[in-house]
């Protein structure tokens, strides 16, 4: 791994790292939500480790009690890490506020993610630079309780 990717990655973990911390710290009244999106914490199991993994993601849509993730990493030609683990363990918890929900995770079809995408560019217009600069398509997740 080169080092500017080495750098971006301890820098995702970094911010992800503090912004758990705040929303701990403050029980949810700081972070719960960013650019008009609510953050969720994703609880998945480590594809390699078997170890929780948990990170803060936007939802930028909600269709019912199905959440949406954009597995985008800024625009990364690389899936992010969280992705690579709910593939392969697709069952994962999800905490919102101080709720947190048993769900099971799936990617979106090709036909879904067609029809969410302009959804999800409309609750946070850098989606749509994030893709047009990923050398590969993100992907759209689809959280639904178990």
């Amino acid at each position: 791994m080169n080092l500017s990717r080495n750098l971006i990655d301890k820098g995702f973990k970094s911010l992800n790292f503090l912004h758990r911390q705040v929303l701990s710290m403050t029980g949810y009244r700081y972070g719960a939500s960013a650019f008009g999106m609510p953050m969720v914490q994703l609880h998945t199991t480590g594809r390699k480790s078997g170890i929780e993994r948990t990170v803060v993601l936007a939802s930028p849509v909600t269709k019912g009690s199905t959440l949406v993730l954009v597995a985008s990493k800024g625009g990364d030609d690389r899936n992010p890490e969280w992705f690579e683990n709910l593939v392969v363990h697709p069952d994962v918890e999800i905490t919102i506020g101080k709720l947190r929900r048993p769900m099971r995770a799936r990617v979106a079809s090709a036909e879904e993610a067609s029809e969410l995408w302009p959804e999800v560019i409309a609750s946070y217009r850098p989606y749509a630079s994030y893709q047009r600069r990923a050398k590969r398509e993100i992907p759209l997740v689809l959280c639904s309780p178990r």
